[in-house]
Order: structure tokens, then sequence, then C-alpha cells
């Protein structure tokens, strides 16, 4: 075979096919166009689907899992296997192939015959929790390259707590042209590359095509270049030729560097007039096409049918871990770090921890310390990082702001995988991917943050971390017009609504220092999805005396009762809860008594019981204030509720004149009430209000 140096550049991908398959077949070529036969079938049969990369890529895959892949398929969860990503997920029939072949439970022909169909394992992209193998969902490309980047670190991390015995395997990733043209690829490799994450490889398919044609219609960029200088081995090979194939792969198993293998292929190879084109990544080759390219493999099987001894050999690397796996076990039998181990990779929280923040509540109920919630999160951290060995924090390079970092944590740095704290500079989406990579990874608890307005860069990971309901926890300060000076651009205002409309995606905005230590009980509890702990830059009062459970836990309560029959019940979140209770007291004077609920988090408020709800909320009229944009709180005002809050975007001034200005103050909540619900003690109590301004 012409090695891919001597393919000529004027050489079209149909004369590279020919000259291809006009070779000899080989096992590992047999045991390859079982891959591409499956996926052409598969695709046929769902009527729609991507074989395009399936069939390019079969060869580069058939070396890496049956060379170089350490894995069981007797028990794809085994703590110590190989992590395999498929970022390019549109491909996805390539891994459902690898699995039913290797022997996988669970991935049997029919399954395969169900592509695509509801309830399948094989589901148009990877999704995780379909199949124990399936190490992440992917799809949104570049996301599985950069999460990646996280179970490599997460690799590090735990081989530098518990020894090599335990923890020594690689994190292999196929990505394709898309994924490297993504913007979160350039974050997540320059972080590999800074942090020389040697055990994390890719392999790229190279096929020089796009959705749109020829990848040179849009980019003419080196991607080994820019990974080189990000600080990663590179290496160019034919991907359709084995021997170079697995020398790459030797090669990168020896670096000293993070390594992207640039894997030269046809894209649909096999296909007689789709291969190299277009045409074959992203609908059915068709049925005349399909029989060609069966037939050009060399593949004169029916439908789903694959030969013995085709099975036998993918058997045989599928069991080729089994050894490995069993003399692990007896080295995990007689680790004298086992039970800490076992508890931290089945994400059992230590003992002891719950008691250290009970005491620390009750300290706060005593001293009611006066901090901007970003601050009581800093000092609840104090206690939850001693607390809990598993939690490893991070910043994109706002540590001395989001005071994510507490005394004790050292920084992560490839002289020091010791460390809990990872600086991930300012790679807002490349942090939040590779904290869901590190809660993919299994043995650690990760927290990241950053201002919360630049949760718009993170979007993608935090929703991709709902979908798969993973623990993965962003601390966001400077959560509103509150932050001052700093002006709309850094002012968030539709974000809380927009992650409240995000499923299985946990919003806590605490109100003072007990509600703050309560959120990241919440949080660390929540191992089901991602929680967002949205946090001020300005100081609040203390507004709970009582510390007792955690009424955070609730979503909402109600902090402070009408000292007579309701006349209103004000809702309120965060910074502005202590705007609540100022008015309530003002109103009390003038015989207006009204009610303040506390609702730091609307998801948790909807999963109580209908009659705990009612009890909250009550009867009278109700009013909602929040430093935001209103959307979302009908379902809590009712049909005839009054909001106050934002209405645009904010403005550049020191925060007390921007809440003035914008009218979120005591005084809007007292006039709300007394001209929209005509209460005759907030009329009084407003003209008070004007009279002493």
């Amino acid at each position: 075979m012409a090695s891919i140096a001597e393919v000529s550049g004027n050489e079209t991908a149909l004369e590279r096919q020919a000259a291809i398959l006009a070779q000899p077949v080989t096992e590992e070529r047999m045991m390859a166009n079982a891959i591409r036969a499956l996926a052409i079938d598969a695709v046929e049969a769902a009527k729609s689907g991507h074989p395009g990369m399936p069939l390019g890529m079969a060869d580069a895959a058939t070396a890496l899992w049956t060379r170089a892949l350490k894995f069981d398929a007797a028990d794809p969860s085994w703590w110590d296997r190989d992590r395999f990503v498929l970022s390019a997920g549109h491909g996805s029939m390539l891994l459902y192939a690898l699995l039913h072949l290797t022997g996988h439970e669970g991935m049997g022909i029919e399954v395969l015959k169900n592509f695509r169909q509801l309830h399948s394992a094989a589901a148009g992209h990877p999704e995780y929790h379909e199949h124990p193998a399936i190490e992440m969902t992917t799809g949104p490309l570049g996301q599985g390259l950069a999460t990646a980047v996280g179970m490599a670190l997460a690799e590090r991390l735990l081989a530098a707590k518990f020894g090599k015995s335990l923890v020594d395997h690689r994190t292999w990733v196929i990505a394709g042209d898309g994924c490297l043209m993504e913007g979160v690829s350039h974050e997540a490799g320059a972080l590999a590359g800074h942090l020389k994450l040697n055990k994390l490889v890719v392999l790229w398919d190279d096929n020089s095509i796009t959705i749109d044609g020829a990848t040179g219609t849009s980019t003419s960029e080196d991607p080994l270049k820019r990974f080189a200088a990000y600080g990663w081995a590179t290496r160019r090979v034919d991907g359709h030729d084995f021997a170079a194939l697995q020398s790459a792969l030797a090669f990168a198993q020896k670096s000293s560097k993070p390594v992207l293998i640039a894997c030269r292929t046809v894209i649909g190879f096999g296909a007689p007039t789709k291969a190299g084109t277009a045409g074959s990544h992203g609908a059915p080759l068709g049925g005349a096409e399909a029989e060609a390219a069966k037939q050009a493999l060399g593949w004169p099987h029916l439908p789903f049918v694959v030969p013995n001894e085709v099975y036998s050999h993918w058997h045989e690397a599928g069991a080729r871990g089994a050894t490995a796996r069993r003399a692990w076990l007896k080295r995990l039998a007689k680790h004298p770090q086992r039970e800490e181990f076992e508890r931290v990779m089945q994400g059992k929280l230590p003992e002891g921890w719950a008691e250290a923040m009970s005491a620390y509540k009750a300290q706060l109920a005593e001293t009611k310390p006066k901090l901007a919630t970003r601050q009581a999160s800093q000092k609840a951290l104090e206690v939850l990082v001693p607390a809990i060995p598993e939690l490893v924090g991070g910043s994109a390079d706002l540590t001395g702001s989001n005071l994510t970092l507490v005394k004790g944590m050292a920084g992560v740095s490839p002289d020091n995988f010791a460390g809990r704290y990872i600086y991930y500079g300012v790679r807002e989406f490349g942090m939040a991917a590779a904290m869901n990579g590190l809660a993919l990874h299994g043995g650690l608890i990760p927290y990241g943050g950053t201002f919360f307005v630049f949760s718009d860069y993170m979007r993608p990971a935090i929703r991709l971390a709902a979908l798969m309901g993973i623990r993965a926890i962003h601390v966001l300060t400077h959560d509103s017009i509150g932050l001052g000076e700093d002006g709309p651009t850094h002012q968030p205002v539709e974000h809380l609504a927009s992650f409240r409309a995000m499923p299985n995606v946990l919003v806590l905005r605490p109100a003072d220092a007990i509600e703050t230590a309560e959120a990241w009980e919440v949080a660390i509890k929540n191992s089901t999805g991602p929680s967002l702990l949205v946090l001020s830059r300005q100081a609040v009062p203390a507004l709970r005396t009582v510390a007792n459970g955690n009424k955070t836990a609730r979503g909402a309560y109600v902090l402070a009762e009408a000292e007579g029959e309701r006349a209103a019940t004000i809702i309120a979140t965060g910074t502005e809860v202590a705007l609540a209770m100022a008015a309530r007291k003002i109103l009390a004077d003038f015989g207006c008594h009204v009610a303040v609920v506390s609702a730091p988090s609307f998801e948790l408020f909807a999963q109580q019981d209908e009659s705990y709800r009612r009890e909250v909320l009550g009867t009278a009229p109700r009013i909602g204030i929040e430093a935001a944009g209103g959307f979302g709180w009908e379902r809590w005002l009712g049909e005839n509720g009054v909001f106050v809050g934002m209405t645009g975007f904010g403005a550049s001034a020191p925060a007390e004149v921007l809440y003035k200005h914008f009218g979120i103050t005591e005084k809007a909540l007292i006039e709300r009430l007394a001209k929209q619900f005509g209460l005759a003690g907030a009329e009084a109590a407003l003209a008070h209000l004007i009279l002493t301004e």
C-alpha cells in the first residue's frame, strides 16, 4: 500500500480508495470491514444516520481496540479501564459496532437493528447511561475532546493520591475536523498541553470533508502545528495503514506529552461514488450504493450478519484485558487505601462532613455575619474542603473574585498532581467541560468559579452535564446589577431565567450566610445533575437566626410570617430577600402585615408536595422581587401577581445607585403593593416614605 507521504495531492479519494481495496484483505481489514458493514446496515435500516465517519475510521478504531485500548468487555465499569470518547458522536455506529463485536452485554445485534429508534441503547448520538461502556454523551462537536481532558486530569489526580498500582490508564479520543474547528478545542488543547497530560491521546479523523464540502472552503490551518504549539506531541499517519497506525499508537504510549495523531482517511471508505464526499457524511448511502460498497469491501453477507471467524477475533480483543483486570483486582484487595478508594469511586460521601457543616451553621446563627454570599461560600468551603477530600476546585482566572480557593489547597501543575485546585485560565467553556470529565471519571467532585454572566460561555457544557445527570458544581459570583460599576456587560439579567428553564439544572441563589451553607450542602448531595451557586458581590445581612435542618433544600420557605393575617406575600431570592425583609418591617409599622418567602431554588420548590407549596405561598396577593428578568416568575406569583425586577440591561454605577435607578427597592415593593393591590397600610407607608425622602 502507498504510504501517506506517497499519496499525491492530486490523487482523488476514489483513486486512493481503489488502491487500498486492491490490496489483499488481512485479518485486521476484515475485522474493520465488520464495523463498516454493521454501520452501513444500521444506517440503512434506520433510514437516517452518519455512515461516513464509521466507514473512514474503522481501520484506526480496529487498531486501537485490538492493540492499545485497555478494557475488558466483561466489566465495562472497571475503574482502571482506559476511557474511550467518541467526540465525533455523529459517527455513533462506530462505537456501537465496536461494543457489539467485542462482546459487550447489552449491545446485541437486535440493538443495532433498532439504531436511532425510541428506547434503543443505540441512539442517534452516544448517550451516557444507555450503556455502561458509553463514557459520555457526545454529539455537540468538540465537547468530547474537551471533556476527555477532564478525564485524563482525573486519572493524574487520583494516581497521585492512590498510586499507579490502582490508577494507571489512558484516555483515548476519536475526533473529527469539526471537533478541532470548535473553539472549545483550543481551550481544552491548551490546558492539556500546559498540564502535560501525557495519557491523553486524540485520533483525528483527518478526512478533509465537512457538511459544506471540502474543509478548504472554511479553514486553512494546520491543526498539528497548532497542537504542537500547545505542547502536544503530534504524528501524521495513513489512517488505512495498520502498521502505521500501530506504530503511532506505540509512539503515543511512550510520549511525555498529550498526543494528537492525524489519521488521513477517506470518509465513506468503500462507497463506490460517495466515498471522499460530503454525501456520505449524514445520510444513508442508499440501497444500490450500500450494496456496492459491501461488495467492494469483500463483504458478501446478509445485513447484520457477521461470520463466526470475525466474531471470534473481535471477542478475543474484547477479552484481551481480562488478565490485567484480574491482576488489578488482586492489587486492590491488598491495597492499604482500598476502603477510601472504593468510597470515592462509588461516589459515597465521607462520614463527618454533614456534622461539620451543622456545627458551622450553628456558629453562623450565633455570630450573624454580614457577608457577600461569595464570601459566605468561601467560608463554607473552608469547612467542606478538609471534610471531603475528593472535592477539587478551580476558577477561570477569577480566584480572588470568586473566592473559590481556601487555605491548604495546593495548585495543580505538571509537577504536582497532588494539588486540589485547578487554575483553568480564561477558559470558561474548557473549564466546564473539564469539570464534566472529572465528574464522569469518578472519584472526584469538581467545583469551578467564574462570573455569573460568563456562564454564557459555559452553557453547552452545563447542558451536557444536565443531560448526563452528573455532579458538577458551578460557583457563579457577581450575580446581578449589584456588582456595580463594571456595567451591563458584566451584569446578568436573563441568566437566572435561562438556567431555570434548562431541565435538570439546580439553580441556588442564597440570601445570606446560612442559606449559602445550606446551598453548598444541597449541591454536594446532588449527584444527578449540575448545581449552580449564584452568589453576590455585595454584602447582605444575616437573616436567619436559627440553623436547624436545611430550609434551602425545600426550595422556598416562609422566612418571616405576617404578624397578623397575611395581607400579601413577598417572594424574593438572594440579595433581594433583605429588601423584602426591610419592606416588611416598614409595612408592619403601618399595620400592613405581610409574609416574606425566601425562594433560593425554584427547582427544589417545584419538587415539594402541593400542600407544602400552598402553605408557603398562601392565598394573599403575591409580589416577587429579584434583580433579574421576571421570566418564569409567573408560576409562583399567580395570575394577578406582581414582579419587581429588571426589564432590560443594567448600567455602570455604584450598586446602591443602580438598585434605586432600576426601582428594585423597599419603596418600589411598597408602592406596588399600594397601587396594584390597594392595601391601605401600604398606601400609608408609601406616603410616609415619600415625605421622608
